[in-house]
């Protein structure tokens, strides 16, 4: 395996993280990416019986689920700097970008959890960090059928309105709080999770200013599911709504009852998030141009192999320039947030932009490489070109991501 080390100081510890990462990821995560990808019912996707569990298992047997927990709470944060999560993050999305974002959301509300840790909330977080079944999934829980990407504008004036206030609702009723109304379809593991980050509207006359983050298990009476999406990529990472139908929950599962706080860590995670997900594309980008070369080696045309040919050659220089660029700026924005967290919202945002928009060129030029086979779904092209296609999509709309960023 040959890592791109431009820039870097990476040390064998960090080459052996990488390694194993990598070996996951080509071993366990791409052969099962592939198989959920053929599943033409979302629904197989998830069943008890898929093998989506078992790269689950897989997963948390390897210890990544934990490596930004401190260990305080059964965590391995403090062994893990800040280039080997960057480069393991790296391989999980060469190996299966739908994957690698499915473990990613997996761990969001056990990380705000270590964060603002109560008493009883603390043994969930030691629980899923113990965790080597892949019992324990978690969600994150935002976006709603009137409110997407506009999450990310939620700090700028204006969204102080009623209208901008999440729908589900966080009634106080004595000492507890009952919750009220639908997460939407977009829900990342919405349909598999065990616990969830649930963003809830405290004050609907502050707008998206009036929230708070509640932490809950989702098998509470009232919670119920929606079907999984069928999507035309990333279809191993299963969405799906979540709907709350007089939720009661104690006091004490209102993990921010400040909407001011919760507001402003939202805008943190935001970029955290978008910082992992600029990684994972990177990974899938270069899968894209590996793929390309692979066949370009491969393929005779006019009776030599086609990277003899110069307008291929051109090509795939291009497309390899496209990349490392894309993983630099990656690279250096998640560097920074380590070094200097919360890091910077709006360079996290024109990374994931960025790398995104980078996996899907090189995937649609590694496409025309293949000519007619990029077409067939017996070649893995196709499928990353899919999945690069819906990343630009994800968890916020590129072109609603450049609007909130032109704000920050």
């Amino acid at each position: 395996m040959d890592i791109s080390a431009i820039g870097l100081n990476i040390s064998e510890e960090h080459r052996a993280a990488a390694e194993t990462a990598h070996r996951f990821a080509m071993e366990v995560m791409r052969p099962a990416g592939i198989t959920l990808d053929k599943m033409s019912d979302p629904r197989d996707v998830i069943s008890r019986d898929s093998i989506l569990w078992k790269v689950y298992k897989k997963h948390r047997e390897l210890g990544f689920h934990k490596g930004a927990i401190p260990k305080a709470m059964g965590g391995i944060q403090e062994d893990v700097d800040a280039l080997t999560a960057i480069l393991v993050q790296e391989q999980l999305g060469y190996g299966d970008a739908g994957l690698a974002m499915s473990f990613g959301v997996s761990m969001m509300p056990f990380i705000i959890a270590s964060i603002f840790a109560k008493p009883e909330i603390e043994g969930f977080v030691r629980e899923y960090c113990e965790d080597t079944e892949g019992k324990m999934v978690g969600c994150w829980a935002f976006t709603e059928p009137d409110h997407g990407s506009d999450w990310i504008l939620g700090a700028q004036p204006g969204f102080d309105q009623p209208q901008y206030a999440p729908s589900v609702r966080a009634i106080r009723n004595g000492d507890d709080y009952v919750l009220q109304g639908q997460k939407s379809s977009f829900i990342s593991n919405g349909a598999i999770a065990t616990h969830g980050a649930i963003y809830v509207s405290l004050d609907r006359s502050r707008g998206m200013k009036g929230t708070g983050i509640a932490f809950l298990p989702l098998d509470l009476p009232g919670v119920s599911r929606g079907k999984p999406m069928d999507k035309l990529g990333l279809r191993s990472y299963s969405q799906g709504e979540i709907i709350f139908e007089d939720v009661r929950i104690p006091e004490w599962m209102m993990l921010i009852p400040d909407s001011e706080l919760a507001l402003n860590i939202s805008q943190t995670l935001f970029a955290a998030a978008n910082g992992s997900l600029s990684l994972t594309f990177v990974g899938l980008a270069q899968a894209a141009l590996d793929e390309a070369l692979k066949y370009a080696k491969t393929r005779i045309q006019g009776g030599r192999p086609l990277i003899e040919h110069q307008s291929i050659k051109l090509k795939l220089f291009n497309m390899f320039t496209m990349v490392e660029s894309a993983r630099a700026y990656a690279r250096q924005v998640a560097l920074e947030s380590a070094m200097q967290p919360p890091g910077s919202a709006k360079h996290s945002l024109s990374a994931k932009i960025l790398a995104t928009e980078t996996a899907y060129h090189v995937a649609s030029e590694a496409i025309q490489i293949h000519g007619g086979y990029g077409m067939s779904r017996e070649f893995f092209i196709e499928k990353l070109f899919r999945d690069a296609r819906v990343g630009m999509l994800g968890e916020e709309n590129n072109s609603l991501a450049l609007l909130g960023a032109s704000y920050l």
